[in-house]
């Protein structure tokens, strides 16, 4: 961005941008260069006038929302990171049937769970410990334990890349394995849930054996971006890793868990780099021992650090 952008873009957002924002801040991997600008919407009027602004003068952008299932490079991201907040983090029962819920795509999927398992709302338990947001969980159609958020959205309502709004039913959203077909810029604004009654007993008792079971298995309490790579089909990555020799492999401060090798954690003083170096040396270690091809779940934006690639980032980050 020009000197002119950025005091048009400091006007339009009214103020609510910080320039060479720190994204290491902001993701779970704590890692990665600076933003260009990071703006936090306040609501739907604002997010639609600033995409408008942003694709008008051809300034890239994405949204980043806990800023987990994401590795910025060293280099950092040119354009505007957008954050999702204020009435992006409501939440609400439509009536008359209470089983229907509308949250806010900037709720995290923690304080989802704990409205669910108070009005007594089950179907998405197996979220428990995804440390997202409900418009990233959505937008990768994140799963867990056999099942995926996809299963139980009602509708979506969304901001087009000319800062439009737009809301689509289920019969018109398609779902795949971590991945809901959008177009290319949008933005998930809203989300509404179609969930199961029950006692808010059995809901809390049911949350609290999904994180107990991935407790018990993954690196939760590391600095990490969830699972690093797709499971293949009648497979598991992190099996196929282990296989190859590579559980505790370290790269500089980052090292594959030697909990699940699907992990990649941050022991301290890592760099993007350092994770992008264990992330080829998987995919290169289990082709050559198995010849399966491991495809990354994480979302790697950004620069390499002191490299400007010239190429925009994706809208469409968790």
């Amino acid at each position: 961005m020009d000197a002119r952008q950025k005091t048009e873009l400091l006007r339009t957002a009214a103020g609510r941008v910080e320039f060479d924002a720190p994204m290491r801040r902001r993701t779970t991997f704590r890692v990665g260069g600076n933003a260009e600008a990071l703006y936090e919407a306040p609501d739907l009027e604002d997010l639609c006038r600033i995409v408008s602004y942003l694709v008008g003068e051809e300034i890239p952008y994405l949204v980043i929302g806990r800023g987990s299932n994401v590795l910025v490079r060293d280099g950092g991201i040119r354009g505007v990171v957008i954050l999702l907040s204020g009435t992006f983090s409501r939440i609400e029962g439509r009536q008359p049937d209470e089983s229907d819920v509308v949250a806010g795509a900037g709720l995290s999927i923690a304080d989802l769970l704990i409205w669910c398992r108070r009005r007594g709302l089950s179907g998405i338990e197996f979220l428990a410990g995804i440390p997202g947001t409900v418009g990233g969980a959505v937008a990768m159609n994140a799963g867990a334990f056999g099942d995926e958020i996809g299963s139980w959205v009602r509708e979506i309502r969304l901001v087009d890349p000319h800062g439009e709004l737009h809301t689509i039913d289920r019969s018109r959203l398609t779902f795949s394995y971590r991945s809901l077909d959008m177009e290319r810029g949008a933005i998930i604004a809203q989300v509404g849930f179609r969930l199961n009654p029950e006692t808010g007993k059995d809901v809390a008792g049911s949350i609290s054996g999904y994180l107990k079971r991935r407790k018990a298995s993954q690196p939760i309490e590391d600095a990490s971006a969830g699972s690093v790579f797709k499971n293949p089909p009648n497979d598991y990555a992190g099996r196929l890793i282990e296989e190859a020799g590579l559980k505790g492999k370290r790269f500089g401060g980052a090292m594959i868990s030697s909990k699940h090798a699907n992990f990649i954690v941050n022991t301290g003083g890592a760099t993007a780099a350092d994770v992008l170096a264990l992330i080829d040396a998987a995919r290169e270690a289990v082709m050559r021992t198995v010849g399966i091809e491991l495809k990354p779940e994480i979302h790697v934006v950004g620069d390499p650090a002191g490299v400007d690639t010239g190429e925009k980032p994706d809208a469409l980050i968790p």
